[in-house]
């Protein structure tokens, strides 16, 4: 898959202000600071994300039609402590809705930063999608900060410790790491998707 043309169509939080086409979606979560604006500008060749000096900016859903046929959905970060607990809750309760019901959800791109390995939030987050039988696309954000050695033992500790039928992909945006592979993986769930939802 290549991308040939990305046009950002809205902001939202609750189902009713959502795009209504059926097209799948692609949503792509992580904690704050993990690196998923400047992975989303990198993988699109777009300055589509707002790459901001603070994490946690990205507080709505932010849909994204990608060469016309499928959504790319940036997710709020997850684990900024300085936003107020009952905007949290808020954000934390209309996700849970989206990523339990939308039947439009190819898939789940999860970051997690490849220094330190899967968080508790992180070991939530894909507890959480087990749980709603969501397919998983784990990433491994920031390569280059790394040795290779470093980066071969930290793919294989994820896998074993989220239970991933695959590695994770590893990708590095100063890199230039990993984007064909991450947008081959990414078509495989589009097309998993198509397969299932063939006729309607």
């Amino acid at each position: 898959m290549e991308i040939r043309d990305v046009t950002f169509q809205r902001s939202a939080l609750k189902a009713k202000d959502r795009p209504k086409e059926h097209l799948p979606h692609l949503a792509v979560a992580g904690r704050s600071n993990v690196g998923k604006s400047s992975l989303l500008n990198w993988l699109t060749r777009r300055q589509i994300a707002r790459v901001a000096k603070a994490p946690g900016k990205t507080r709505m859903l932010n849909f994204f039609l990608v060469n016309g046929s499928f959504y790319l959905v940036d997710l709020p970060g997850y684990g900024y402590a300085k936003v107020r607990k009952d905007l949290q809750r808020q954000w934390g309760e209309e996700l849970a809705r989206y990523l339990l019901t939308d039947e439009r959800i190819a898939g789940v791109i999860a970051l997690i930063d490849i220094r330190h390995g899967p968080t508790r939030l992180d070991l939530e987050f894909q507890q959480f999608l087990l749980d709603a039988g969501r397919e998983r696309l784990v990433v491994l954000t920031k390569a280059d900060k790394v040795n290779r050695s470093k980066r071969k033992s930290m793919q294989r500790e994820v896998q074993f410790q989220l239970g991933l039928p695959r590695p994770p992909v590893i990708t590095s945006v100063e890199a230039g790491e990993g984007r064909r592979e991450l947008l081959e993986r990414m078509n495989e769930l589009l097309d998993l998707w198509k397969t299932a939802h063939r006729g309607e």
